[in-house]
């Protein structure tokens, strides 16, 4: 009974008008008199009535006039990563020739944003207000909503009101990504593959090698690669770009996502496919991520786009990665079988899937990878020695 009330109210107040409770009351008032005035034919009772049933018309009316005027504008929301506040700032623009009163701004976030409101106060006429929130993020993902609503009772607080004005937003939350300082199992992959590797990492990790240029030091370069002779002369910080041998390895964090996995093991695994392709980018590494929605994509936005969207047992629009060294991460046993020579591994097990026999495959293969456990601190155990991971 008190849904169907609560869909009826909100049905009138966003098509008409909506009776706040004094407005039902004086309602009431009014068709009491005017049944009294009608039985005993007493003319102050005709007025009484007549004057109550102006004042609710009125009282109608006003709040509908009041939002039709008001204009709201959005600005762009940027991405920000898990943990951080998005921020939301929309512009409310009083177009006409009169002030407006006691308006209520609601922004209708998804449910895993939570709620954002404010009430102006006063809007004078042909000014704008400019609202700016803050909300906290606590999960990643791409967040859709189409608009905000305005709500008002003014001036009489008799009927509420409220409008919807279509102002669409997307927000875009990105996973958290881990600080690596190391990380074995992208530092030793391909080793068996492509003993070039060993020539890539020691042009990595110099102090003195074969410079290919300088530039100017940016945000994030390992200090030990700074040139401090020319950093003098040039009073900045210099960079040196090292010469690199690939040899054509190429390094793909590739996320089992049309596998079931569990949600809370799932949110992990974006995690540490975050943190080890940044881990790489860092390294000068040539890295893609693959997943089988999308396949493989490289650039630091479009991965972290990615990566913000994908969701467990996706639909697969790319069968297979492709068939050289990968970092798999899955929370699927059976496809360990199946990698490439000089493939890695993550592996998130569940209690319903691992099995004895599957457990002493693991233990065979646990060389090449790492059984990750909910536990211990996923940044420690992406920075641990792949020796170290035996069950």
């Amino acid at each position: 009974m008190k849904n169907h009330r609560f869909r009826l109210q909100h049905w009138l107040e966003s098509h008409w008008v909506a009776p706040a409770y004094a407005g039902g009351l004086l309602m009431a008032l009014s068709i009491f008199f005017f049944g009294a005035a009608t039985n005993t034919m007493a003319g102050w009772l005709y007025v009484i009535s007549g004057i109550s049933f102006a004042l609710l018309a009125i009282a109608a009316i006003l709040p509908q006039r009041s939002l039709i005027s008001l204009q709201v504008q959005r600005e762009i929301i940027n991405p920000v990563s898990v943990g951080d506040d998005l921020t939301l700032e929309l512009t409310i623009k009083n177009a006409s020739n009169q002030a407006k009163t006691l308006i209520q701004v609601q922004d209708l976030l998804p449910p895993n944003l939570g709620q954002s409101a404010t009430v102006i106060e006063l809007l004078p006429a042909h000014k704008s207000y400019q609202w700016v929130t803050y909300i906290p993020t606590q999960k990643r993902g791409i967040y859709h909503w189409m608009g905000v609503k305005l709500r008002t009772a003014t001036p009489l607080g008799l009927f509420w009101c409220s409008r919807e004005r279509k102002v669409p937003a997307s927000a875009i939350v990105y996973p958290l990504v881990l600080p690596l300082t190391t990380c074995p199992l992208i530092d030793e992959i391909g080793k068996e593959y492509n003993p070039n590797i060993y020539e890539h990492r020691q042009f990595q990790m110099a102090t003195e090698g074969v410079t290919r240029t300088l530039r100017p030091y940016r945000y994030g370069d390992p200090t030990r690669l700074i040139h401090w002779r020319s950093s003098a002369r040039y009073g900045e910080l210099r960079v040196r770009e090292l010469e690199t041998s690939h040899g054509g390895q190429e390094i793909i964090i590739a996320l089992d996502s049309s596998f079931f996995w569990q949600p809370d093991d799932f949110e992990q695994a974006v995690i540490a496919a975050a943190s080890l392709y940044f881990y790489a980018c860092h390294s000068q590494l040539n890295v893609q991520l693959w997943t089988a929605k999308t396949g493989l994509v490289y650039g630091n936005r479009v991965v972290l786009h990615t990566l913000a969207d994908v969701n467990p047992g996706e639909d697969v629009f790319v069968k297979e990665p492709p068939n050289y060294p990968i970092i798999w991460l899955t929370q699927n046993p059976a496809s360990l079988r199946t990698l490439p020579l000089g493939s890695r591994w993550l592996l998130w097990p569940s209690d319903s899937q691992l099995t004895s026999q599957t457990h002493d495959q693991i233990q065979k293969l646990s060389h090449l990878g790492l059984e990750i456990k909910l536990d211990l601190s996923l940044q420690s155990q992406l920075q641990s020695s792949l020796k170290l991971s035996n069950l």
